[in-house]
């Protein structure tokens, strides 16, 4: 079935918390924050037109939807399309396929997305049921970060000047902080459930920088999905969700009637001794219907884990499988093509522009290449076969090895090259890539990778170097989760499998947007296969056209200066 919506981006004012003091401007969707909600059915096809009434250009990524053949619609700035130009719309076409359970939408400018985004709820395809008891009622959980002042501004001004990009004020369930925060007492977001029902969350974390846990007070959770897909059954009191995770999450009203927060509160993987992070705790509450007296403050829950709670995120963690059924089965690659061993660092970059605060900038890296956006969109260069937008030498081995969970300042490692390298793939490769964490300029910290266009089994991850003699051994090819985003462990590794069978340009980098912005980005190119049906599709008839932003560093190699 094919649907169609309008999206409006248009100029919000922040008005709705006190706390505000100037009155500043966002860009919001259909003048609310979070945006609207997409409900669909699997299989279906939608078509969004979304029209820019803001003041700078942005694109908009649908968040685990696989668009096979149709990269043109997927999304991120200057790999797949050129940003929608304040005046002007741009229709895409987003084909579902196997897809099932909660994703969402967001912006995929710069920052933008901290207030441009929403849920996409994938309900089974018609004719067919969930596969596991039918709940009474669905609600969808946005997760997200709250900026004080111009947002765009602040992030324009660091990237100019080098320095490091802001932290939130404040994290937000359904658009509100929660009544722990006085400028949110009168709006908090409440949920009324009525006793003996069963409810499905659908939670999205939206946030820009932060991986989060959630609980609801003297309530337990069942996780039965992540990232668009089924997994085993996981009771918990508690989860753990990334910047740019879904999960689809049960819970039984059986508790006395009476008022119950649901919170959330950041999980901090940096060094214990930074500690500059927002620590405010988000809160929503759960009222149940009937006759009782209302307490003074609802009940908090007492499951949430603290900030550094690393064994709490881990044990959950573990627990991830893949419902591997018949109806539901994996198709782990097993003879694997291509190899593919990832260094993921912090690093510095020379900084020789007139904006610069010093001679070095913060920079972030994937086998120490830092990426720098082109003028025009990779897609567009590679389909009309465009010379000096990229090369094709992204290197699958780390440049040089050393101990990357140990403490380097050694220049060599710190300093990084800016440069537009992507991967090529044949159609139908068998690809396993090992993302190694380090502890470069002594900053170690978690990475949530996402790869756009695809799903990918997680057969692994540990902790310290991988060592590929020993630790393939205890990979899981039987019920791995299949995901599209997925934490490499602080100081640790993460292990991937997926088939390269969905040609097109398709982007990864780390979902912290910090080091997206920073450079913790590449790209794949899927060559077509022998047929039609394997390959690319053609553009639509209309493609934003590419115009450097006045605020975006692009860099242009062949004259070695950045347009600003």
């Amino acid at each position: 079935m094919a649907r169609c919506i309008t999206m409006n981006l248009l100029l919000g004012r922040k008005t709705s918390l006190g706390y505000v003091k100037q009155r500043a401007c966002m860009l919001v969707v259909n003048d609310s924050f979070p945006g609207p909600e997409i409900r669909v059915h699997r299989g279906d096809t939608v078509y969004v037109n979304v029209h820019n009434q803001g003041y700078y250009g942005f694109t908009i990524h649908w968040h685990g939807v696989r668009q096979p053949r149709n990269p043109w619609s997927d999304g991120p700035e200057y790999i797949t399309q050129c940003p929608i130009s304040p005046g002007t719309n741009f229709t895409y076409e987003v084909i579902l396929s196997e897809e099932e359970g909660t994703l969402w939408w967001h912006a995929h400018s710069d920052w933008t997305r901290a207030s441009v985004h929403g849920a996409i709820v994938i309900l089974p395809a018609v004719g067919t049921t969930f596969p596991f008891p039918l709940p009474d009622e669905d609600e969808t959980i946005v997760l997200a970060s709250w900026y004080k002042g111009d947002l765009k501004a602040v992030v324009d001004t660091a990237m100019e000047t080098g320095i490091d990009l802001p932290s939130s004020d404040a994290y937000t369930i359904n658009g509100q902080p929660g009544d722990l925060c006085p400028c949110s007492s009168e709006t908090t977001y409440r949920r009324k459930i009525d006793y003996g029902k069963t409810y499905l969350l659908r939670i999205v974390n939206a946030n820009l920088n932060a991986e989060v846990f959630f609980a609801i007070a003297q309530h337990n959770l069942t996780v039965v999905g992540l990232d668009g897909a089924y997994i085993k059954p996981i009771s918990t009191s508690y989860i753990i969700t990334l910047p740019g995770q879904t999960m689809d999450v049960l819970f039984e009203a059986k508790q006395p009637l009476g008022q119950y927060y649901m919170a959330a509160r950041i999980y901090w993987t940096e060094d214990a001794e930074v500690d500059n992070f927002d620590h405010e705790n988000a809160t929503a509450i759960f009222e149940y219907n009937g006759n009782y007296t209302s307490p003074t403050s609802p009940s908090f829950p007492s499951t949430l884990p603290s900030y550094l709670d690393y064994f709490g995120a881990l044990k959950f963690t573990d627990q991830i499988k893949s419902l591997a059924t018949p109806a539901y089965p994996v198709n782990v690659p097993v003879n694997i093509s291509t190899k593919m061993y990832i260094v993921v660092s912090m690093n510095s970059l020379s900084c020789e522009h007139s904006g610069c605060d010093s001679d070095q900038q913060i920079a972030t890296s994937l086998n120490n290449i830092s990426w720098a956006n082109p003028g025009i969109d990779v897609l567009q260069a590679y389909y009309r076969n465009l010379s000096g937008v990229y090369t094709t030498d992204f290197p699958e081995q780390p440049l040089s090895y050393y101990n990357f969970t140990d403490v380097s300042f050694d220049p060599e490692i710190v300093f990084t090259d800016q440069a537009r390298r992507v991967k090529v793939l044949n159609y139908n490769e068998s690809v396993e890539i090992v993302f190694q964490g380090t502890n470069v300029l002594d900053h170690s910290t978690s990475h949530p990778m996402h790869l756009h266009g695809y799903s990918f089994y997680v057969v692994g991850y540990g902790f310290g170097n991988y060592d590929n003699v020993t630790d393939p051994k205890r990979f899981n090819l039987v019920d791995p989760p299949q995901v599209t985003t997925f934490a490499i462990p602080r100081k640790g590794w993460l292990a991937i499998r997926f088939t390269a069978n969905n040609p097109g340009v398709w982007f990864w980098h780390c979902h912290f947007e910090k080091h997206l912005s920073w450079g913790m980005d590449a790209a794949f190119i899927v060559k077509n296969g022998g047929t039609p049906e394997t390959s690319i599709r053609d553009p639509p008839t209309y493609m934003p056209p590419c115009r450097v932003s006045l605020n975006s560093h692009v860099q242009d190699f062949d004259a070695n200066t950045v347009k600003q």
